[in-house]
């Protein structure tokens, strides 16, 4: 029994800095400008001494913790901590963790980040004095000697000029006014939201949830900062799960014959082969031109993609050749031998529906005498594709499957044409639509493929009335 394609109680898509995964947050890119601004107020306190505060303004999710919180990664001599609220409410308190701070990072300029403090409290108009009256005495005393650089972190612009207003009786702590965080250029959103959702979501990629680049960027021109895009592509997200979980009962499978090593990656690399060659979108997408990429009603072909489970298998044609000889005559007995060795295909572990049970090995290219007899042997049948389609028909019926070749199939949108068709009750995916690409090796190129790919796609688009027949 065929699984699920998606478990929706795995997919995540954090729009907070807290909630990002730890291996994560490493990566997160760099505010040029907020670095550049403690490198200078580590120049400052070394020479005149004294600590160091920064009032800094940015919308709620513009990426101010996200900035703040991982300064140390970017600048390794720095130690960043987030202060809690007894730390803020109470000066003992305070003193206790910059002292615990600077014991154990005594090599190091300290942030204490205060994030987003005031909007938990009541009186919040009475913070900014008392936290600077803090802050004032520190710098005349315990931390006159500590390089210590401290961040508030803000939606109000009100308050961030509360905030800079009440240091006008010690000036020099003010690291500079007015600072702001916008995040990054939204010409960086998509790229930034794919590569969240796949480290979050086992490396799967938001197209095969829906959700293609075309639509971040139609997310990013009506969002303010790029965690109101990341909660809108969330909202889709939801709403897209329902339908992608009402799998079609046909699966549509491109079946490749390949005859060396070369074709079979030019093949492959249009599928992630350990998940059963489900066909990569990404690889495919990144092959168009920019007239298809306009053009193309890429929406729909990539919802056809995840509604037939798509898949693009490379066969050897060694596993072909000893089963497929003497195409004309159609009565005609399989070797044992034979038979075995195609069930041991990662093609037939996927049709037979076994490919959740196969421990993965990958395809090993071996030149050998076998190989080169099979292509010798194939470049004599690429024009003969409706006979070879007949004959793996019937080598799965060998196999004990219901099966037949050009088989048509209509639905009430229009009518495909399968070179094999396999029926296999009792599973998800119960009819498997397998489209034969007899083609030359020389006419094995990866635009070649791209194109088949692209009118596969567009047929059975159709065939589920996603696409109008033109």
């Amino acid at each position: 029994m065929q699984l699920s394609l998606f478990d929706e109680k795995e997919i995540r898509l954090p729009s907070r800095y807290e909630d990002l995964d730890e291996s994560y947050k490493g990566r997160l890119s760099p505010n040029e400008k907020l670095l550049s601004l403690i490198n200078r107020a580590q120049k400052s306190m070394q020479i005149n001494g004294g600590i160091r505060f920064l009032p800094i303004y940015g919308e709620s999710g513009a990426g101010k913790s996200c900035a703040a919180r991982e300064i140390s990664t970017h600048i390794p001599s720095v130690r960043t901590f987030v202060l809690e609220r007894k730390e803020i409410e109470s000066k003992d308190e305070l003193i206790n963790r910059v002292v615990y701070e600077r014991e154990r990072n005594e090599s190091k300029i300290l942030v204490a980040v205060i994030d987003q403090y005031e909007e938990n409290v009541a009186d919040r108009e009475k913070i900014p004095t008392k936290f600077i009256e803090y802050l004032s005495l520190l710098d005349r005393g315990d931390f006159r000697y500590i390089p210590i650089v401290f961040l508030w972190l803000t939606t109000s612009k009100e308050f961030q000029s509360m905030l800079q207003n009440a240091t006008s009786r010690n000036r020099r702590i003010l690291l500079e006014e007015n600072f702001t965080i916008i995040g990054p250029l939204k010409d960086e959103w998509p790229r930034i939201i794919e590569e969240t959702f796949s480290f979050h979501n086992n490396e799967k990629t938001l197209a095969d949830f829906g959700v293609l680049k075309e639509d971040l960027i139609d997310i990013g021109r009506d969002t303010n900062t790029i965690g109101a895009a990341i909660e809108s592509v969330g909202s889709i997200l939801s709403e897209n799960i329902d339908n992608i979980q009402n799998l079609s009962e046909y699966q549509v499978i491109i079946m490749w014959p390949v005859a060396d090593s070369l074709r079979n990656q030019r093949v492959m690399q249009f599928s992630k082969a350990r998940e059963g060659y489900k066909l990569n979108w990404d690889f495919w997408y990144s092959q168009l031109n920019e007239e298809d990429r306009s053009q193309l009603p890429l929406k729909e072909l990539n919802r056809t993609r995840l509604y037939f489970d798509f898949r693009v298998i490379p066969v050897r044609v060694a596993d072909l050749h000893r089963l497929c000889i003497n195409l004309d005559i159609e009565e005609t007995s399989f070797g044992k031998t034979y038979i075995d060795r195609f069930k041991n295909t990662h093609f037939y572990h996927v049709v037979s529906g076994g490919w959740d049970t196969y421990e993965y090995n990958p395809v090993k290219e071996r030149e050998s005498k076998r190989s080169k007899d099979a292509e010798a042997w194939y470049n004599t049948v690429t024009e003969k594709s409706i006979r070879l389609g007949q004959r793996i028909s019937k080598v799965f019926k060998e196999c004990g499957f219901d099966s037949s070749y050009e088989e048509s199939i209509s639905s009430k949108y229009s009518r495909v044409r399968a070179d094999i068709f396999i029926r296999r009750p009792g599973t998800t995916k119960s009819q498997v639509i397998i489209e034969l690409k007899a083609y030359s090796s020389e006419n094995t190129m990866p635009s070649t493929i791209k194109d088949a790919i692209k009118v596969t796609l567009r047929r059975h688009a159709q065939f589920a009335g996603f696409l109008q027949r033109q």
